[in-house]
């Protein structure tokens, strides 16, 4: 496992990773900022826990090599 795998700009799954972390961290401030209903809060939370862990799975693909090769390297 290298941590250099994790930068691999012309893989999809990097920019997939990028999405999800950047999409759970919007959502992480919408769930503070705005004033939500239980309801709310608890399907902001629920989508923004599910985006970090998919980011988590994507990162962890890349560093380990399952994502695929990178066309820079092969």
């Amino acid at each position: 496992m290298k941590l250099s795998r994790l930068w691999q700009p012309r893989n999809p799954l990097f920019w997939l990773m990028i999405v999800f972390n950047l999409l759970s961290s919007g959502l992480a401030w919408l769930m503070r900022t705005w004033p939500l209903t239980a309801f709310g809060l608890a399907l902001v939370g629920a989508f923004a826990l599910a985006n970090a862990v998919m980011g988590l799975w994507l990162a962890w693909r890349l560093v380990s090599g399952e994502g695929g090769r990178d066309p820079e390297t092969s």
